[in-house]
């Protein structure tokens, strides 16, 4: 921007100087950037794999259940007793417009507390489950086509 030079010594300038407001703008942004993937990681688990899957990225609307190796319990990310995680399930449902349950189990979780966790998600009345795998290297969806 060009500045105006006036005969006048008590002239105002009245042009707006944009140049700090793109300076904040983009340090906001690349903060967005270097944030915005750590948000997303929820729960460390080690998936199994699995030939024919389907993709559905996981998002705010669905309700992901996490079964760590070493028993732990996550209900979108955040841990709950295994007392306590009939109750909070049923909570979160309530609140939520999709009324689907899926669980990721970790490959090295006992099968026991995973069937179990199935049994009595099944005996609260929540028939909508879904398992979380990993897709097989090399290997094609359920409908038989490449990426």
């Amino acid at each position: 921007m060009s500045m105006q030079v006036s005969q006048k010594k008590s002239a105002l300038n009245s042009e707006i100087n944009i140049t700090p407001l793109c300076d904040v703008m983009l340090v906001l942004l690349i903060i967005v950037m270097l944030i915005a993937p750590l948000l997303q990681a929820g729960v460390d688990v080690t998936l199994p794999e699995a030939a024919y899957t389907s993709e559905k990225p996981e998002n705010d609307a669905q309700t992901v259940l996490a079964v760590t190796a070493d028993g732990r319990f996550y209900i979108d990310k955040v841990q709950v007793s295994e007392q306590d995680l009939l109750r909070e399930v049923q909570a979160v449902l309530e609140r939520k417009f999709e009324k689907i349950v899926l669980i990721k189990a970790d490959q090295d979780a006992q099968y026991s507390s995973v069937m179990s966790l199935l049994d009595r998600l099944q005996r609260a009345g929540i028939e909508d489950i879904g398992l979380i795998t990993e897709r097989k290297v090399g290997s094609f969806g359920a409908a038989g086509g490449g990426e």
